[in-house]
């Protein structure tokens, strides 16, 4: 996301705890800061530094805290990756197109939030509140109690498991997916 909240899908290469090179058609102006959501990892904030051919690249401004927990999660992915191991997650995350989307709490409060990622099992979420972990929330129509948090947000579990199919039609009806209906208009 971009400093006039454009947002554009993109690819991080190379990446450390202090910068990364981007792959992306959008290369902002150097000097601009951005804001990542990267799969796997959460967001990530920083100035774009350099243009390149095919992005750009941009130092990644954090707290000493914040770089050490991205240093740790890039080499736990790097581990993984060389040792084919699992990440412990149930079904497979993918980010939706339009990731504004409303939160119930517990105590009843509407808050807008951003949807991270998100699965058949739970979803992640960007948001400053901070439910107790166990306590139920609502995403949209979808049920979940909260499993952890973590520095931009929490995890929720959905109450039941769906299907595949399930899920999209959720995301469909919930227009966290901006695709189009049988007359070719976008939902959204």
């Amino acid at each position: 996301m971009f400093a006039d909240t454009r947002e554009h899908p993109c690819e991080l290469r190379n990446v450390s705890a202090s910068g990364a090179a981007i792959v992306s058609p959008q290369r902002g102006e150097i000097g601009e800061r951005i804001i990542i959501y990267a799969d796997q990892i959460g967001r990530i904030e920083g100035i774009i530094t350099r243009h390149s051919d095919d992005g750009f690249a941009i130092t990644i401004t954090a707290s000493p805290r914040k770089r050490e927990k991205l240093a740790n999660t890039l080499t736990w992915l790097n581990r993984r990756n060389v040792q084919n191991l699992r990440d412990g997650r149930r079904a497979p995350r993918q980010v939706p197109r339009k990731t504004e989307a409303r939160a119930i709490l517990p105590d009843g409060r509407e808050i807008d939030c951003k949807i991270i990622d998100m699965s058949k099992t739970g979803a992640a979420l960007a948001v400053t509140a901070r439910p107790p972990i166990g306590s139920r929330v609502r995403l949209g129509k979808l049920g979940g109690r909260v499993v952890r948090h973590f520095s931009d947000g929490i995890a929720i579990e959905f109450m039941r498991i769906m299907s595949e199919g399930e899920i999209e039609r959720v995301l469909k009806e919930e227009h966290f997916f901006d695709q189009p209906d049988e007359n070719g208009s976008q939902l959204a």
